[in-house]
């Protein structure tokens, strides 16, 4: 059973992402979806913020995969009030390692995902992704690599605080710390915590890994699953399967 390290984050999502990474990757990957027509995957849809973005800049069926089911709980709600998306918007309730749609599709995008799969995992995930893609189809991902991160001493409560957002009367506060750092696998410490007149009402913390390596190995995989790299905006990739 897939455990949802996700769902303590889902009141915070919207509002962390849409002041990092999303407002760039709405200007910088419509221009690589150009031509798509017939049918998209997207790979860890989340709440569906760049669901919507790959829905506005083509007319293709989507198929939207997001394990988290708080994840998927907000996506649908997000469709059901665009009758358009709802019906053009198939939501999967899988991993990428397990998704399967009924013909090759032209793009796949994959958005702050990569970094969930470990080396072993990694290179599963390229022969399932080249197995839904036609041949010359676009394997579009964001990626920056990142010098190694320090661990602090993992006591607990010292945590730095990443952002806060206000919302209504509270403040919704995500505070994280890295605790161990082997190899390219990254764990950290993330809190998750709600304030009401500056008193905590609601806090969860969960514990994840995540994985960066360097870009030539990336590069490396890539090629040896079938891949071939186009030109993309720095901070994007687009990969296209051999024909």
């Amino acid at each position: 059973m897939y455990e949802d390290d996700y769902a303590v984050a889902v009141p915070f999502y919207d509002l962390w992402h849409g002041d990092g990474h999303v407002p760039a990757v709405r200007e910088q990957l419509p221009p690589l979806l150009e031509g798509v027509r017939r049918a998209v995957i997207e790979i860890g849809a989340g709440t569906g913020l760049i669901t919507e973005v790959i829905a506005r800049e083509t007319p293709a069926e989507i198929f939207a995969v997001e394990p988290s089911l708080g994840m998927r709980s907000v996506l649908v709600n997000r469709l059901a009030a665009d009758p358009g998306l709802l019906r053009r918007v198939t939501v999967l309730p899988c991993g990428a390692l397990d998704v399967e749609v009924d013909e090759p599709v032209e793009a796949i995008v994959m958005i702050s995902v990569l970094q969930s799969f470990s080396a072993g995992e990694r290179a599963e995930l390229w022969r399932v992704l080249a197995r839904q893609l036609e041949p010359g189809g676009r394997l579009v991902f964001n990626w920056r690599e990142r010098a190694a991160p320090v661990p602090r001493d993992s006591v607990p409560g010292e945590l730095a605080v990443m952002a806060s957002y206000q919302v209504g009367r509270h403040d919704y506060e995500i505070a994280g710390q890295v605790i161990e750092v082997a190899g390219e696998s990254v764990t950290s410490r993330f809190r998750y915590r709600v304030r009401q007149r500056g008193v905590v009402i609601s806090e969860d913390e969960v514990v994840s890994t995540s994985h960066w390596p360097a870009g030539e190995l990336l590069e490396s995989e890539l090629a040896k699953a079938g891949f071939t790299r186009g030109e993309a905006p720095d901070g994007l990739y687009v990969w296209h399967l051999a024909k």
